[in-house]
C-alpha cells in the first residue's frame, strides 16, 4: 500500500516538521511494515509552469516528425514573450494547455534544462510528459495536456503536486484495514496520540423502496449489498488533476471519471466498488454462485469459464461480473458513448473473504479489489463508500443522486471477546494495568466494558481480532515491542538431545564426510510423480495426506518419499552445468494414520487444551517417520594426473546405506530386490532385524532407464532411501567401543567359486561366522567371471581375511585353521568351493 504523506495529512494533523522518515519510524513501532519512503520530485527545481500553445510549425527533412512551437508562459520567462520550443510529440494542438520547463530548471534525475540548438532551431525549454516529471503512468505516452481552464503561467510543481513523500507499506494478511488511507490514518493517529478525521463518517440516507432492485441468492457469500444510482453524468467529464495525481501516487493509472472515482474511494476507505452503465444492465442485479461452465468476459477482455464455487453478479442475461474480483465487459461504462448523459449504478458490497480468495486464485486474476476482500473489508463501510462515490460523481460530473437507496443486509451480531483485564500483562510479562489496556483497545476502535473481566466489542474493520491473545497483541504493539524486557528462558537441567536427534545429526555428518552435499526440499508433491517413479497402483506410497490449502495446486500432497525432491534438485543442478553430483537429505515423510484422512480441529487459545483434545489432535496427525536418501550422478572419483577416475554407480548407493547403518549401530542385510524406480537387476533390498523379525527399511541401486528418461535425469543415476526411524529401532543405544590390539595382524586371502545367483553377502556372512572371534575384518576385493575357466553360471569371489588376537601373536596354524573353518561353513551354506 502506497501512502502519500500529503493525502495522509488530510485525516491527521501531523506536525509540519514531521517527514516521511519520522512517520515511517512511528508506524514501524506500531507494527506496520513500512519498507521504503519514496521522495517524489527529489531534485526538482523550477521554473516549471503552465503554458498555452500558440503556433506549431512542422519541420521536415528529418527521420521523425519534429514540431517547432511557440508557447505562451505568461511572465514566467521574465519577458512575457512567447517561448520557442522544439518538440517531437504529436498529441497536442494549438490552444492546448501544457507543462513547460524553462531554462535553468532541473528535472528529476539531475536533468538540467538549458537553451540549445537542435534540428536547425533553438529550443528555449521543453514541453513535458508525465515520465519526464516522474509522475507515473497517466494512461498516455505523450505530452501532458491540462484542462482548458488552467491558468497560464501558474506554477506546475504546485498544480501537479510533484513534490511529496510516499510511504510503501507491506500489508500482512491479518491487517487488511491498512490497505486504505483510512486504516493507515487510524494507525498514524494512534501512534502520534492525535485525533482522527474519519472519512467514513458521512451522512448516509437510509434504505427505501425506490432503490435499484437487488436479489441476493447466497447470503453467506454476500452478506451486504448497497446500490445507489446517479443520473445525468456528463460523458466528456474528466477526472480533475488532484484526483489523478493521488491515484498515480498510490500506483494506479487514471482511466475515466467513473472508474477513477470508484478507485479513489476504494483507496480512501478500503471498500472496493464497481460502477455499471445503467442502460446496459437488464433487470435486477443478483448475487449467486455460478453454474459450472458458465462464461463471462471480464474487463480485461478475457472470456473466462466459471466454476460452481465462483460468486458472480448477474442480471436477467446472466453473469455481469466476477464478485469481488473484476467486473464484466458487457456493462462497462464506455468513454466513446454518443449519449448526451450517462446513468450509473454504484455497487458497494461485502463478500466472503475465502470465496473471493479462491476465485482470484482459480482464475489467476488478482485485482486491487480481491486483495482487499480476501484480507477482510469493513462491512459497515459499504454505505459510506457508496455515498462518497455518489457525492464525488455529482460534484465532478454534474450528475444527480437518485433518491432511491438499496441495502440488502444479512443479520449479524457484533463480535465480542471476554478477556481478563490483566491478560496482556501475563502475555507480555509487563504490568500495563487496566487503564492502559482499556485505552489501547479503545484507540483501535473497540468498545470496552467491565472491570476485572473486560467485555470487548471488536470494530467491524478488524475481522482479525478473534481471541483474547489477539487483543493482548494489540495492547503490546501499541505500547511498543521495544519496551518489552529481554529475558532468557531457563531450561531444566539434564535434558539433552534425544536418541533420534543424535542419530539424525550423526547421519548428516557421516554423509557429508563421505562427500555428499545436503539438499533441503519442500515436503510437497503432486501425485503424478508416483507414475513417473514407476510405482505400482497399490503401492502404499501412493496413499498421501492432502493439504486443505496447498501453496501450489500442482503439489497438493505431502511427500511419502524423499526421492522426488532430491531428484528434482539433481536435475536442476545438472541442467546448470554441475554434472558430478552426490546429494543427500534427511527429513520427514507423511503417511495417513488411518484409512480416511482426518481433519484436525482448531484448539482454543484462551485456555490449556484438555488431555482429550490433545489426544484427538494427535490421532488426526499423519504418521511422520524420518527418512534419509541420497542420489548420485556423474563421477564419484575425479580423474587427473594421479590416475583414472570412477563414475558413481549402484555400489556407491549401497555403501551410503551401510554408512547410515553403521551410525545407527544396526546390522544391515543387503540382498537382491526389485522396487519402483530402481533397475530390476541393479536394485538392493535393505533389511534389518527388529524384535527377531526381518523388516525391509529401504532400497538402493541404479534407477531404471525409463524413470531417468521420464524425469530428465543423467544416465546411470543411482539412489538410496532408508527409513531412519526403523534403523534406530534395530540399532544399539550405545555402540561398543572397538577393541584395540597391540599384536600383529595375520592376513589370509581366499578365493571361492559359487553360482552366479548366490549373493556375495550370504558368502560373506558365512565366512564371518565360520572364522570366529579371531576375525578382525573381511573385505571383498575381486569378483571374476569366466565361462572358460570357471564354467557357465559361475563366479569367483576373492576375500581378504584379517585375523588378530587381543592377547598374543597368532601362529600361522591358528590363522589357517580359522580360515579353513570359514571356508568350510561357506561351502556348507552356499556351495562355495576353493578356486584352484
Amino acid at each position: 500500500m502506497r501512502v502519500p504523506l500529503s493525502w495522509l495529512r488530510e485525516y491527521v494533523d501531523l506536525p509540519a516538521t514531521e517527514t516521511g522518515r519520522d512517520v515511517q519510524a512511528k508506524l514501524i513501532s506500531a507494527g506496520l511494515e513500512v519498507e521504503t519512503v519514496e521522495q517524489l520530485g527529489d531534485g526538482l527545481k523550477g521554473p516549471l509552469v503552465v503554458g498555452q500553445v500558440l503556433t506549431i510549425e512542422e519541420l521536415e527533412g528529418f527521420k521523425k516528425p519534429i514540431r517547432f512551437c511557440t508557447v505562451d508562459v505568461g511572465t514566467a520567462n521574465g519577458t512575457g514573450e512567447p517561448q520557442e520550443i522544439v518538440c517531437g510529440a504529436r498529441n497536442f494542438a494549438v490552444g492546448d494547455k501544457v507543462v513547460v520547463v524553462l531554462p535553468g530548471a532541473v528535472l528529476p534525475g539531475d536533468f538540467a534544462i538549458a537553451a540549445r540548438k537542435t534540428y536547425g532551431k533553438t529550443s528555449h525549454g521543453m514541453i513535458c510528459s508525465s515520465d519526464e516529471l516522474g509522475m507515473g503512468d497517466d494512461g498516455t505516452k505523450g505530452i501532458i495536456v491540462l484542462p482548458p481552464e488552467t491558468e497560464v503561467g501558474r506554477d506546475a510543481i504546485e498544480l501537479l503536486e510533484l513534490v511529496d513523500e510516499v510511504l510503501d507499506i507491506a500489508v500482512t494478511p491479518d491487517r487488511g484495514y491498512a490497505l486504505s488511507m483510512r486504516g493507515v490514518a487510524r494507525e498514524t493517529a494512534t501512534a502520534y496520540g492525535l485525533p482522527l478525521r474519519d472519512p467514513a463518517l458521512l451522512d448516509v440516507p437510509g434504505p427505501n423502496a425506490f432503490g435499484y432492485p437487488v436479489q441476493i441468492s447466497d447470503p453467506i457469500g454476500c452478506d451486504r449489498f448497497t446500490a445507489r444510482t446517479v443520473s445525468g453524468l456528463e460523458p466528456e467529464a474528466r477526472s480533475p488533476i488532484w484526483l489523478q495525481r493521488r491515484l498515480q501516487k498510490v500506483g494506479m493509472r487514471p482511466i475515466s471519471l467513473a472508474v477513477d472515482v470508484t478507485n479513489y474511494v476504494m483507496m480512501e476507505l478500503g471498500q472496493p466498488l464497481h460502477a455499471y452503465d445503467r442502460s446496459l444492465v437488464q433487470g435486477p442485479i443478483g448475487v449467486r454462485r455460478a453454474e459450472q461452465g458458465e462464461k463471462l468476459t471480464t474487463l480485461d477482455g478475457v472470456t473466462r469459464t466459471l466454476d460452481a464455487e465462483d460468486l458472480v453478479i448477474t442480471d436477467e442475461r446472466g453473469p455481469i461480473g466476477l464478485a469481488g474480483v473484476m467486473g464484466g465487459a458487457n456493462t462497462e461504462i464506455a468513454d466513446d458513448t454518443a449519449a448526451p448523459t450517462i446513468d450509473v449504478v454504484i455497487e458497494a458490497a461485502h463478500f466472503d473473504a475465502v470465496s473471493i480468495a479462491r476465485t482470484a486464485r482459480r482464475h489467476k486474476l488478482s485485482s486491487e479489489a480481491s486483495r482487499r476482500f480476501e484480507r477482510g473489508v469493513d462491512p459497515q463501510a459499504a454505505a459510506a463508500a457508496a455515498q462518497r462515490t455518489v457525492d464525488l460523481l455529482v460534484l465532478l460530473a454534474g450528475g444527480t443522486a437518485d433518491a432511491g437507496v438499496t441495502e440488502v443486509i444479512a443479520p449479524s451480531a457484533p463480535h465480542t471477546i471476554t478477556i481478563p483485564a490483566d491478560h496482556p500483562d501475563k502475555v507480555a510479562g509487563v504490568a500495563y494495568g487496566r487503564e492502559t489496556v482499556v485505552r489501547r483497545l479503545q484507540e483501535i476502535g473497540c468498545d470496552v466494558y467491565g472491570q476485572d473481566e473486560l467485555i470487548v466489542t471488536v470494530p467491524s474493520w478488524r475481522p482479525d481480532l478473534t481471541d483474547p491473545n489477539d487483543l493482548a497483541e494489540e495492547v503490546i504493539r501499541l505500547e511498543g515491542y521495544e519496551n518489552l524486557p529481554s529475558t532468557l528462558p531457563k531450561p531444566p537441567a539434564g535434558r539433552g538431545l534425544t536418541r533420534r536427534q543424535r542419530l539424525h545429526r550423526r547421519v548428516g555428518r557421516a554423509l557429508a564426510g563421505a562427500g555428499y552435499v545436503e539438499a533441503l526440499n519442500y515436503p510437497f508433491i503432486g501425485e503424478q510423480v508416483f507414475d513417473q517413479l514407476g510405482l505400482e497402483a497399490d503401492d502404499p506410497a501412493r496413499r498421501v495426506v492432502k493439504l486443505v490449502n496447498p501453496l501450489s495446486d500442482e503439489e497438493p500432497a505431502l511427500r511419502t518419499t524423499l526421492l522426488p525432491g532430491l531428484l528434482g534438485a539433481l536435475r536442476r543442478n545438472d541442467g546448470r552445468g554441475s554434472h558430478d553430483l552426490a546429494l543427500f537429505e534427511t527429513g520427514l515423510v507423511f503417511h495417513p494414520a488411518g484409512e480416511e484422512q482426518r481433519v484436525a480441529r482448531r484448539l482454543p487459545v484462551d485456555r490449556r487444551p484438555t488431555d482429550e483434545e490433545i489426544a484427538e489432535l494427535t490421532a488426526a496427525l499423519p504418521e511422520q517417520p524420518r527418512h534419509v536418501a541420497v542420489v548420485l550422478a556423474g563421477a564419484r572419483e575425479q580423474s587427473g594426473w594421479w590416475g583414472k577416475g570412477r563414475p558413481a554407480d549402484w555400489a556407491d548407493a549401497v555403501e551410503a546405506a551401510r554408512t547410515v547403518a553403521r551410525e545407527a549401530g544396526a546390522e544391515l542385510i543387503v540382498r537382491n530386490g526389485q522396487y519402483g524406480p530402481w533397475h530390476p537387476g541393479r536394485c538392493a533390498e535393505l533389511v534389518v532385524v527388529v524384535d527377531g523379525a526381518e523388516r525391509v527399511v529401504g532400497h538402493a541401486g541404479e534407477l531404471h532407464p525409463r524413470v531417468l528418461k521420464t524425469l530428465g535425469l543423467p544416465a546411470r543415476t543411482s539412489a538410496m532411501e532408508l527409513d531412519l526411524d526403523a534403523l534406530e529401532q534395530a540399532g544399539e543405544e550405545i555402540s561398543p567401543a572397538p577393541r584395540i590390539s597391540a599384536y600383529p595382524v595375520a592376513t589370509q586371502d581366499v578365493a571361492l567359486v559359487v553360482d552366479a545367483s548366490v549373493p556375495q553377502t550370504d558368502v560373506e556372512a558365512a565366512l564371518r561366522e565360520g572364522a570366529g572371534e579371531l576375525l578382525e575384518s573381511i573385505r571383498l576385493f575381486d569378483v571374476y567371471e569366466s565361462a572358460e575357466q570357471l564354467g557357465e553360471g559361475r563366479k569367483s569371489l576373492a576375500y581378504a581375511l584379517r585375523f588378530r588376537a587381543a592377547d598374543r601373536t597368532l601362529t600361522v596354524d591358528e590363522a589357517s585353521a580359522a580360515r579353513d573353518a570359514a571356508v568350510a561353513l561357506a561351502g556348507e551354506r552356499t556351495g562355495a568351493v576353493l578356486r584352484g
